[in-house]
């Protein structure tokens, strides 16, 4: 078993044995490429890697062995037009397979890989490729991508090199003839060109409430952090197929699809959707027999309009929401309809699962449960001081600068200046506020930035969204805060109503007195707009910024 080499234990009897003991073990060279996915292809050359399918009748599976020899021809490929370590290449794959190809090559390089998603436009592009230094990029066959790709390069400088999948085209390489005729061999680099664990791998752009998003840098220890992720949240099995729902443009993919799953030896599942459609995804899941299974509380409350019943969910053992709080109502409906408890998580692009859900407690709705053994987690107030149980305060990883936990970011990619701002001090300030309760659980409460603070009450966004979803005529809701000139903020519900409900001032009284009823009084949104679909990134979450500047406009 992979993970003996790097854990001294693998099996706890209770989460506080877990989070006593539980260590990594991080090789001084370890390198994903080769200690991960080579050394399952060697130990096991049979051993299943990657299941992959798409919306047209697409269908490939990948043993490691496979994974290994692509990848070592694409390596090949790569070097040969100048790609090297510390060389910087982007992918905007989606959820091609030949992504998993692409950056088990990257990391044997020693490049640094930067996800792209599918909605850069050539603005974002030119930001990323010049702000990052660029050489390469590797594309999905998608006429949008291709176009803002061909604006945006005269502006980058440092971009040498476009290569398409699926397709050919005029000034640019095609990926399958490119790494025809390379060698199926690729030798481990030695000397200066040798990776260590703490060399920059991975390079993620992170959008704040203001300002151009940031480059959050990773080191290649980052994938050992994901063994919390995947074995002891998402509880994957080995040889048995995992599902994360997520584009490969951003962090969620880190996270669920490809590297905590395939150093525990699980198999990758991806379903290279079009679109999401419930209907679909539940059909792919019971056709495949996915085991795990893990998505943003969007999609669960989408399914969860459909006739779950008629879908044999039997072949999973468990599931994961991260992306967004789980709200209450969606966990007792999922639980009632499957016998399955949604299990969250918590984290970021700046790190592995901080605050999970674990099998030795049962999990509470509405909680995201409690530390990784990985990170001392601590709530602090605004003067830095740890919070009692019950007080809200920002999650906090504390002595980040003398002790770096295995998997946290290193810091901001180009930006020495604002890695000692936010990596510098006692603790890295995650941004996002909870109150921990006296048996340990964290509540989460939203972004600082999300809070409302009206009349002198500080109110949670989640706990209002929360209270909403309970109703009957709510699929989905966001909870801001709206201008007032009295109050100075009010409650604002934007709604998308269930079939059959119709946005009436008599409905709007409905939902009001609801929600007084259910939470407390002052709680209650003074604003319903009713909508047709909330605005989300395409990892699933609200954009809540872009609700409140829209309202600030007005």
């Amino acid at each position: 078993m992979l993970l003996d080499r790097f854990l001294p234990r693998i099996e706890f009897d209770s989460y506080e044995d877990f989070k006593k003991n539980f260590k990594i073990n991080v090789p001084e060279n370890f390198n994903f490429g080769f200690d991960v996915v080579d050394a399952w292809a060697e130990s096991e050359p049979e051993k299943k890697a990657l299941v992959w399918c798409d919306d047209h009748g697409g269908e490939k599976t990948f043993t490691f062995t496979e994974i290994k020899r692509l990848s070592n021809k694409t390596a090949n490929f790569l070097r040969s037009v100048g790609v090297k370590k510390g060389t910087v290449v982007m992918l905007i794959l989606r959820r091609r397979w030949e992504y998993w190809v692409c950056a088990t090559a990257l990391h044997k390089l020693g490049a640094v890989l930067i996800p792209g998603s599918l909605q850069l436009t050539k603005k974002d592009i030119v930001y990323r490729g010049n702000s990052a230094g660029v050489q390469t990029v590797i594309c999905v066959n998608d006429s949008f991508v291709i176009s803002q790709v061909e604006a945006a390069e005269g502006e980058v400088p440092t971009l040498q090199n476009k290569v398409l999948v699926q397709d050919h085209r005029e000034g640019w390489l095609n990926f399958g003839d490119a790494i025809e005729g390379q060698s199926e061999i690729f030798e481990r680099p030695e000397g200066i060109e040798a990776t260590r664990w703490d060399d920059i791998m991975l390079v993620y752009f992170t959008s704040g409430t203001t300002g151009m998003p940031k480059m959050v840098q990773h080191n290649f220890a980052y994938p050992l952090g994901h063994i919390i992720t995947a074995k002891y949240w998402q509880c994957v099995e080995e040889n048995k197929l995992h599902m994360s729902v997520s584009d490969s443009g951003w962090a969620k993919f880190g996270w669920g699809k490809i590297y905590g799953q395939w150093i525990c030896g699980a198999v990758i599942f991806a379903y290279d959707m079009d679109k999401f459609i419930p209907l679909k995804l539940l059909e792919k899941i019971t056709q495949y027999k996915v085991t795990t299974f893990c998505a943003p509380p969007t999609m669960f409350r989408f399914m969860l309009q459909e006739d779950v019943t008629t879908f044999d969910l039997s072949c999973i053992h468990h599931c994961c929401i991260a992306g967004e709080p789980l709200n209450p109502e969606v966990f007792k409906k999922w639980y009632e309809l499957t016998g399955l408890e949604l299990c969250e998580g918590f984290g970021q692009s700046e790190g592995p699962v901080l605050i999970a859900n674990f099998p030795w407690f049962r999990p509470i709705p509405g909680s995201t449960g409690k530390p990784s053994p990985l990170y001392d987690i601590q709530l602090v107030d605004s003067e830095g001081n740890v919070c009692e149980d019950g007080e809200e305060g920002t999650i906090a990883v504390m002595d980040v600068k003398h002790n770096p936990p295995t998997g946290l970011f290193t810091g901001y990619f180009k930006n020495p200046e604002m890695t000692e701002e936010k990596l510098g001090g006692k603790y890295y300030d995650t941004g996002d506020v909870a109150w921990r309760d006296s048996h340990g659980y964290f509540w989460f409460v939203g972004r600082n930035d999300d809070v409302i603070k009206c009349s002198g009450y500080r109110i949670g966004p989640f706990e209002v969204e929360s209270a909403m979803l309970e109703h009957p005529a709510v699929v989905e809701c966001a909870i801001t805060g709206a201008p007032d000139p009295i109050r100075g903020q009010v409650v604002k519900a934007t709604v998308v109503l269930a079939a059959g409900y119709e946005g009436t001032p008599e409905l709007t009284k409905e939902l009001q007195n609801h929600v007084k009823r259910v939470t407390a009084p002052y709680k209650y949104p003074r604003v319903i707009e009713y909508v047709k679909e909330l605005p989300k990134t395409l990892g699933g979450k609200i954009k809540r910024a872009q609700i409140r500047a829209a309202d600030a406009n007005h």
